[in-house]
């Protein structure tokens, strides 16, 4: 299988190649986070840009650019960006917390939380189903009936699953996960992510609604289609699905407290835990809680064929395992966008690594994820 996503690819191999015999200094790590990122930056015309590795406990942080241009204000690993659908991550997060409290079962269906939708086809899928987009054939986005609560039910209660593909990537799947999850602690969406979620990891940085104080620090976005200065737009299931906003720092230590868990309370160290076990099988990777995946080390072409449009835009197979898988030598990954932002998370718990990278543009997710990819390489020494 040949990839090639552009001419940042042949930078990226190159630098990937340059690998330390030990630890990373700060200088080696500044000089291979540059080296693999500026091409990239240059070739899709990103204002700005943050990345950082968390590494047995270190953190590496590279910032590039703008947040603004018009103010020409600088990125800093404290400037806030959209994290688009990497928000699902800590949905499923709220909800694997809310099995390990006996709130819910993610093996109850649907219909059981919300009984308007009893008798249907989305009744009978399961919370674990939503949660690994096991619902062939539901659509990516709300569709545009479906404009409140009630047109939102009566569109579900009607949607029939099409045949063939198993999993089908869904903001509708993941979306209703979060409610019933919120409702389950009794809130809505966002007071219960921040109650139960963001508050007890430290995470002070991250939100669904910006604060008034805050929003100095939160970056404009730029359109791929025409430039435009912008940033995400309310919609139906959004906080759920793609609403977080988020900096370098925070992001950092969410993934640090999924690799070392000995600093979070310890039902969400087990809810976090959850959240990576392999459920489903698909063409290249693993599907676990939102999280992707892939053995490590992983082949480039495997994991960008994986990060490929077409494993979100069209359904595809996928076969649920016997049991959960899990850990293991694993990459787990994680793309997300909104219209002027995109970024990638991803986690090598075998290596205790951790890697973020937030721009305000949405570039191709293969080219994001092979740039990741090179910079894990490079941080790690020789041998590993």
């Amino acid at each position: 299988m040949k990839m090639n996503y552009g001419c940042a690819g042949i930078g990226l191999i190159a630098a990937a190649l340059a690998v330390p015999a030990s630890a990373m200094t700060e200088a080696e790590f500044q000089q291979a986070a540059s080296e693999i990122f500026a091409p990239v930056m240059s070739e899709y015309d990103i204002p700005g840009l943050a990345v950082g590795v968390t590494w047995q406990g270190q953190d590496y942080v590279f910032t590039a650019g703008v947040a603004d241009r018009d103010g020409g204000v600088a990125v800093t690993d404290r400037t806030i960006f959209e994290l688009g659908s990497i928000s699902k991550t800590f949905n499923v997060t709220l909800a694997a917390l809310a099995e390990v409290e006996g709130r819910l079962s993610l093996s109850d269906s649907v219909a059981t939380h919300l009984p308007d939708l009893k008798g249907s086809a989305i009744g009978k899928v399961s919370l674990m189903d939503l949660a690994t987009h096991q619902t062939s054939g539901l659509p990516i986005q709300v569709p545009d009936e479906a404009s409140d609560d009630a047109s939102l039910m009566r569109w579900l209660h009607d949607w029939q699953p099409a045949p063939g593909g198993e999993r089908s990537y869904s903001n509708i799947s993941i979306g209703l996960l979060g409610r019933i999850s919120a409702q389950s602690f009794g809130a809505t969406y966002d007071k219960a992510l921040q109650d139960h979620v963001l508050n007890p990891l430290g995470l002070g940085s991250t939100f669904v609604d910006v604060p008034q104080a805050e929003m100095s620090r939160y970056a404009w976005g730029y359109s791929r289609q025409d430039d435009r200065a912008v940033r995400v737009n309310p919609g139906m299931l959004d906080d759920e699905a793609y609403g977080i906003k988020s900096d370098l720092r925070d992001m950092l230590r969410f993934l640090h407290l999924n690799l070392d868990g000995s600093g979070a309370p310890p039902e969400l160290r087990k809810a976090m835990a959850q959240t990576h076990a392999g459920q489903t099988e698909t063409q290249y990777f693993q599907q676990a809680m939102i999280w992707e995946r892939y053995p490590w080390p992983v082949p480039l072409d495997q994991i960008l064929a994986g990060a490929a449009p077409g494993m979100a835009m069209k359904s595809q197979p996928a076969t649920r395992l016997p049991k959960p898988a899990p850990g293991g030598e694993v990459l787990l990954g994680k793309t997300g966008s909104t219209n002027g932002f995109g970024g990638y998370v991803a986690l090598v718990p075998g290596e205790d690594l951790g890697l973020v990278i937030l721009a305000n543009r949405s570039i191709p997710n293969p080219a994001r994820v092979e740039a990741g990819l090179a910079l894990i390489k490079a941080v790690l020494p020789a041998g590993q």
